[in-house]
């Protein structure tokens, strides 16, 4: 018998696209290699389930696994990150596999995502970290023998008298040829490094009208790019994308892993650069500018996003003692990282505080003026790692508790990042009816963050589920059903959905939503109780990030996400990652003021304080297992749910 082929080639439909891989690797891999993107939020460890796909035909191996039901076996569904290529393959993608991280998000989206709702640049020093000059230099002469370098350090002098500048000598060798050529007129662009200010660049006559930077948000999940007009201190456009990095892992923890076991560190930098080059171009492409003009970027995000896009190793993020490389990087030439901008454009990266507390929180504190509010106030990011920052001008502690990703989409069985189709809105009836809005007003593909919350709120109260947060089994609601012995709660019949098949939220995503919730609550409350003060001392609370800016309050507080506060204290701030940078982009003094937020910061570990762990026990009821901490929920139910 013939040795089996060592390469095999996989066809994906209906995306007619193929890719030939050896013998053994996972479909997973071949889709990757084909340059389609299938959902893998874990990573490829075979335990998120979203990876689903149909053989139509060939030699495959699959590993067992309890996240197919018997009919999606039957139909020929297995999971790609754990099955093997034994031979040519067709291969069927559903719908509600594709991923679309690969892609650009259309305006709806990318304006989700950059959104701004409370927080403007407005109120720095407009100060931009790169300035240009227009200078008319006196020519040299025999009564005037002073060189021409130390003359353009004059004429730059007279404007910024307190300058430290310094020159390299890729300017410095080209000098002497655009002075004599342009007859002493020319254009000085400098920018600040550290307690030297640079001469960037010295270009012939006036350009002085065009200087243009990048604010930059380095998410998990959101790459987001503003083009920001340095003289006009105006967004000129933004544009975002999904990162490109989420094929190898929705959280960062997952992907610092697989750089780990894959020697991958490069591979994964050049993911994020190559996502921010292509938002780049459009940008440039859409605005008819010139690259050379974007002299500067200022970025911002998580310290293991930072770490990827700087080419640092982060190992160490998740290991003991969870130790960055640095929290604070130096500027440095963006051409060094790869970015598409002014070969000698500056880049600055916003300071971080800790392994798990990043720049994208010293900038969004900066950004809702958390260090000018007198009265006591709250900063909360939701996401994977719920950021959170309690104080006022004068103090600021801070921690990230371990929320985990399941508000996007991930350990939920048909939960989905907010994209169209993505359930964003859920109202139960008092007849037990569903009433669903989605993004897009599309048909429904799944449920995002937004939704989930509504939902679990919606059905606490219509008694489907009890305080313990499980199905009551002697709720009359038609859509409560058992599937496999297990209660699930139809949420969109197959009929009316967009991928084939009732849309369903089971216990174990219950669970795992509860889980999510506490961890922020107890983070929240944590940081109260270590600086000993009350909740109802808190007068303001912040809400940043794409998730945060489509809570509904009420249901927040419903489920025990938020502490039990006049709604009217509660305040969405959109992306302040965006805003923090853009700040620090306009204003030298924004910047320093996040330098020294960074400093001011106390953090506190939660993975090593039991009174986090208390917290998070108690939170993991609806409320809370404490109800007078949340006076306003007039939860019907006091018992324990029935079976199910």
């Amino acid at each position: 018998m013939p040795d089996k082929p060592t390469l095999c080639r996989v066809h994906f439909s209906p995306d007619d696209r193929a890719a030939e891989v050896e013998r053994g690797e996972t479909v997973l891999a071949a889709a990757q290699k084909a340059g389609i993107y299938i959902s893998s939020l874990c990573g490829g460890d075979g335990i998120c389930g979203k990876c689903r796909v149909i053989v139509r035909s060939g030699d495959i191996q699959s590993k067992p696994t309890t996240l197919l039901d018997r009919d999606e076996i039957r139909r020929n569904y297995v999971l790609a990150c754990q099955t093997t290529v034994q031979g040519d393959l067709e291969i069927e993608i559903p719908p509600e596999t594709r991923l679309e991280e690969g892609q650009i998000l259309g305006d709806e989206d990318a304006e989700r995502f950059g959104m701004l709702s409370l927080v403007e640049a407005a109120g720095f020093p407009h100060n931009p970290v790169v300035r240009k000059y227009h200078l008319k230099l006196e020519p040299p002469s025999l009564q005037s023998p002073l060189a021409g370098h130390e003359r353009l350090y004059q004429a730059i002098l007279e404007h910024e008298p307190d300058a430290n500048l310094q020159t390299g000598f890729a300017v410095l060798r080209d000098f002497n040829r655009i002075l004599t050529a342009t007859g002493y007129e020319v254009t000085a662009t400098i920018g600040r490094r550290g307690a030297t200010t640079e001469v960037v660049q010295v270009e012939p006559g006036d350009t002085s009208a065009s200087n243009l930077g990048l604010a930059i948000d380095i998410g998990t999940t959101t790459l987001v790019v503003q083009l920001v007009d340095l003289v006009g201190a105006r967004i000129v456009d933004s544009e975002a994308k999904y990162n490109s990095q989420m094929k190898h892992g929705e959280d960062y923890i997952r992907r610092i892993m697989y750089a780990e076991q894959h020697n991958a560190l490069d591979a994964m930098q050049r993911l994020i650069i190559a996502d921010l080059n292509e938002l780049i171009e459009i940008l440039v492409r859409r605005n008819s500018i010139r690259v050379s003009d974007i002299t500067c970027a200022v970025v911002a995000g998580n310290t293991a996003m930072i770490h990827f896009f700087i080419g640092l190793d982060p190992t160490g993020i998740r290991k003991e003692p969870y130790v960055p490389v640095a929290n604070s990087i130096p500027p440095l030439r963006a051409a060094q990282v790869g970015l598409h901008i002014n070969p000698r454009g500056i880049l600055y990266t916003l300071p971080s505080v800790a392994a798990y507390v990043g720049a994208d929180i010293t900038g969004g504190a900066v950004a809702i003026r958390l260090d000018e509010q007198t009265d006591l106030s709250l900063f909360i990011d939701v996401g994977t790692n719920g950021e959170v920052v309690l104080g006022n001008k004068d103090w600021m502690v801070t921690c990230s508790a371990s929320a985990g990703p399941a508000f996007e989409g991930v350990g939920v069985e048909y939960g989905m990042r907010a994209a169209r189709g993505a359930i964003e809105r859920v109202r139960i009836t008092p007849d037990f009816g569903v009433l669903v809005q989605t993004i897009g007003n599309r048909a429904p593909r799944g449920i995002c963050g937004s939704g989930l919350l509504d939902l679990l709120a919606e059905m606490f109260r219509a008694g489907i589920l009890a305080r313990n947060a499980r199905f009551d089994a002697s709720c009359p609601a038609r859509r409560l059903v058992r599937r496999d012995g297990n209660l699930e709660f139809v949420i969109v019949p197959k009929d009316q959905s967009a991928v084939g098949e009732a849309i369903v939220i089971t216990q174990a995503d219950v669970s795992n939503l509860i889980r999510s919730k506490a961890a922020i609550y107890a983070a929240i409350a944590t940081l109260v109780k270590a600086v000993n003060v009350k909740i109802d001392d808190i007068r303001h609370i912040y809400l940043a990030g794409g998730f945060g800016n489509y809570l509904d309050v009420r249901n927040a507080i419903t489920l025990g996400l938020l502490p039990d506060v006049p709604p009217e204290r509660i305040h969405f701030v959109g992306n302040t990652a965006v805003a923090g940078a853009r700040a620090a982009l306009l204003s030298e003094e924004a910047l320093a003021r996040i330098e020294r937020v960074a400093r001011m910061m106390t953090y506190i570990d939660l993975m090593t304080n039991p009174k986090y762990m208390e917290e998070f026990v108690s939170a993991n009821f609806i409320p809370h297992t404490d109800v007078e901490r949340f006076p306003s929920v007039a939860g019907p139910r006091t018992g324990t749910a029935g079976s199910g």
